[in-house]
Parts: structure tokens; C-alpha cells; sequence
């Protein structure tokens, strides 16, 4: 069955990206055939597309969509032709009309839940899930940084963090991005380029630091954080927003007070089908009960995925972006 997806042939800039018809098929054992009907944008499509990620050539490009199953395969026993699900994880392909996914890395769409709620979020909260329940196990009454606390992974981490009772102090780049993540529920938040975020913690702190970072930026954040950080804090580098941080002086570590230092990625936090409906669950139920507002920033069409990359790596968007099949 014919379709059209976003594919690129070499690594570059936006410019790379071109939508192209492509063949479908039946699905094959285990697989189902989804109709997409919203499609997340994340900074690591980016990655992929640029060549920092490499993937063997030509390729698709995306990770999380939402849509409704059009046709099962053989051993498919959870899925009915018409549910809504959504997935985050699997092979690379989301940016498409259509597509073949395995069924064992989708999950079903609860009433309650958009389409586009859940290509905005699945992929940003489980990240959000994963970080503050199961890497750094954020604890009521723990003060935490949030870099770049506007952006999609950003607004999601400070309500969690709200919501479990932790003390959140946010970075952000314009006064506009300050009250974004203000109305997220930050307890504070310092203008990363206005004040130096180490001596702005240190005074929102009385010099004390804090007991976690996020780390989403990278290369440009690195040295801050790590002074923001009290004797024994933890950072969790999670993304390279602004580069990856290479030559790194594990000895820093011990000067700056026998730190922890973390790189997780989602893949090795959501290995199962039960830790990624779980994941999945606890995300979809903090939306139902409005503990969680999902801000969808902006929409592009599929065909326009260029220009929604434009404007992630120029920093333009808040919140969360989808593509539109």
C-alpha cells in the first residue's frame, strides 16, 4: 500500500529532508500497519538527520507518533483494526502517513487522550517518567535545576517535579520562556543569559547547591551545572541541545565535591512491553487528572518537516512540536 514519509539520502541540514512516496506493505508476524494522524518532533530527530546519530543511508527519521491501526498481523493478539495507540520506541519512521511497527513497542490510546496530546508527550514524558521515578529517584523536599525548562522535556519535568514534591529552580533564555516555565510551576527561574546559572543558584540556595540537575543542552551548560551541584549532586546529561560535551576531566568530579554524573538514554530504562506500558500508563494518567498539561507549541504539516526543524534548532519553539499527516 502506497504512502509518503520524510526521508533523507545524506546527512545535513534541514535542506536534506524530502518527502517521498513509499511502499508499506502487510504487516508481518507481530507487526501492525498504522495510519498516523499525529507525529512528534524531538531534538534527536535532529541528531539523526544531521549525522551526530548516524543511521545507515537513506533513511527515515522520527521516533513517536500517534494514530489508528488499519491492519494486524499474524500473532497479534492485544490490537483491533481501529485502536488508537501511540509508540514512542522502536525502529525510525515515524515521519509518514503510514507505517509498519512492531506491536509489541505500541501502546493503546486511552479515552481522555488526543491524538495530538499523545504525539506531543509520549516521548517527552517517558522520558520525564524515567528521569525523576527511576534514574535520579527524586524524593519530596529535594531542590532541582531545570535547564531550558520552557522547552517540551522542560515544562513536563518541572509540573513532575511539582508534582513530587521537589523544589524546582529553572533556566530559560528570554523573559517570555521565563514565564512559560514559571506557569509550569518553577518555584524560580534564572535568565541563562543574563546571569551566570552557578552564582544564581548559590544565592537561591544560600550557597548550598542543588541535589539534581537536568541536564537537556549539553556542551554549553556542562561547566554550570556542575558548579550548581551541591558535595554529592547529581547531573543527569540527558540531551546536546547546544553540541555534545566531549574531553571531560573525570577529576572535575572530585574538585567540585565527589559528584555523580549520568548519561541515560530511554533505551535502557523502557527494555520490556510491561516498562513501556507502565511508563506509558503513568504519563497518561498525570494527563487525565490534569496533573500534566501537555503544551502543544506548534504544528506544521508532514510535507513542511524542514521548517519544524528550522525552527527546534534555532530555539523559535516552546513546548512541544507535531507534524501533521
Amino acid at each position: 500500500m502506497s504512502a509518503t514519509a520524510i526521508r533523507f539520502t545524506s546527512t545535513g541540514g534541514p535542506e536534506v529532508l524530502a518527502m517521498t512516496p513509499v511502499e508499506v506493505g502487510a504487516p508481518g508476524i507481530g507487526e501492525l500497519r498504522i495510519r498516523h494522524t499525529a507525529v512528534g518532533v524531538n531534538f534527536i530527530d535532529t541528531y539523526h538527520r544531521s549525522g551526530l546519530y548516524p543511521l545507515p543511508l537513506p533513511s527515515g527519521l522520527g521516533l513517536e507518533a500517534a494514530g489508528v491501526v488499519e491492519a494486524i498481523g499474524p500473532e497479534v493478539l492485544d490490537f483491533a483494526v481501529g485502536d488508537r495507540i501511540a509508540y514512542c520506541w522502536g525502529s525510525i519512521g515515524a515521519y509518514a502517513t503510514e507505517r509498519l511497527i512492531a506491536a509489541d513497542h505500541v501502546v493503546p490510546l486511552p479515552d481522555g487522550v488526543s491524538d495530538d496530546a499523545a504525539a506531543a508527550a509520549l516521548l517527552k514524558g517517558c522520558t520525564t517518567e524515567f528521569l525523576v521515578e527511576r534514574c535520579a529517584k527524586i524524593e519530596a523536599g529535594q531542590t532541582v535545576l531545570v535547564h531550558a525548562a520552557a522547552g517540551g522535556v522542560g515544562q513536563l519535568l518541572v509540573q513532575w517535579l511539582r508534582d513530587t514534591g521537589a523544589r524546582v529552580i529553572a533556566t530559560a533564555g528570554s523573559d517570555a520562556k521565563a514565564a512559560i516555565a514559571r506557569a509550569a510551576g518553577a518555584d524560580e527561574v534564572i535568565l541563562y543569559h543574563r546571569d551566570p546559572v552557578a552564582e544564581g543558584v548559590a544565592t537561591l540556595t544560600n550557597g548550598a547547591g542543588v541535589d539534581v540537575v537536568f541536564d537537556g543542552v549539553g556542551r554549553d551548560t556542562w561547566d554550570g551545572s556542575l558548579k550548581s551541584l551541591k558535595r554529592r549532586g547529581l547531573l543527569v546529561s540527558f540531551g546536546s541541545a547546544s553540541g555534545p560535551v566531549t574531553g571531560i576531566d573525570i577529576a572535575v568530579l572530585a574538585r567540585e565535591g565527589s559528584l555523580f554524573v549520568t548519561r541515560p538514554t530511554m533505551v535502557d530504562y523502557f527494555t520490556t512491553v510491561e516498562e513501556r506500558r507502565l511508563g506509558a500508563a503513568q504519563l497518561f494518567a498525570r494527563i487525565l487528572d490534569d496533573r500534566l498539561t501537555v503544551s502543544v507549541g506548534q504544528r506544521f504539516a508532514l510535507a513542511d518537516a524542514a521548517d519544524a526543524h528550522r525552527a527546534l534548532e534555532r530555539r523559535e519553539t516552546t513546548g512541544s512540536t507535531i507534524l501533521l499527516p
